[in-house]
């Protein structure tokens, strides 16, 4: 896998100052997108063991609240098993730590994937937040809290798999899309 920068105390993608992995490649390619530069999987750097003990470092902060992933899309398919392995073991050796995820993918196509994607299974299993959607340019709001257009969700990832994937959020902005609705109504 490649990524294209580490960001460490990063307060836009997550709760908290977080560390956020910045992967290579997206098939989604949405119009507008603000990280397009990491849309070619085969760009950036090697995703290696100095990458890790970088990232390791920072969670070792009592200051860090945990991992974020970006990209590009970290669940893009040839970076599923590098992203398995990685949030497993961030999950084991930093409990009290949270792994937030954005993704172009829906919960929805990511259920359907996960029955024949066991790495998918795997990430899953081991993060908290899961940022879902494309971002869709004719419903970006800049209010929302942690996504950039409306349809994009912010999934307790736990609640939902012990919900039996009925979606719980972690976050609703709904209340922001609400208001940006009726100010539109009204003038």
């Amino acid at each position: 896998m490649k990524y294209h920068n580490i960001t460490k105390a990063d307060m836009l993608n997550g709760e908290g100052l977080r560390v956020v992995l910045w992967s290579s490649g997206c098939i989604h390619h949405c119009p507008a997108c603000q990280n397009a530069l990491t849309w070619d999987e085969f760009d950036g750097l090697d995703f290696d063991d100095d990458a890790i003990k970088e990232i390791y470092a920072e969670l070792e902060n009592d200051w860090c609240s945990g991992l974020t992933l970006s990209g590009g899309d970290p669940l893009f398919i040839p970076n599923r098993e590098t992203i398995k392995n990685l949030v497993s073991n961030v999950k084991k050796l930093y409990p009290n730590k949270t792994i937030w995820s954005y993704t172009g993918y829906t919960w929805e196509e990511l259920m359907d994937q996960v029955k024949t994607d066991k790495n998918l299974q795997g990430i899953l299993e081991n993060i908290d937040v899961l940022l879902d959607g494309r971002f869709v340019l004719k419903e970006a709001e800049e209010k929302l809290r942690y996504v950039g257009s409306a349809n994009q969700r912010i999934i307790d990832v736990p609640k939902t798999l012990a919900n039996n994937n009925e979606i719980v959020l972690y976050i609703d902005n709904s209340d922001i899309i609400e208001a940006k609705k009726k100010k539109e109504v009204n003038g």
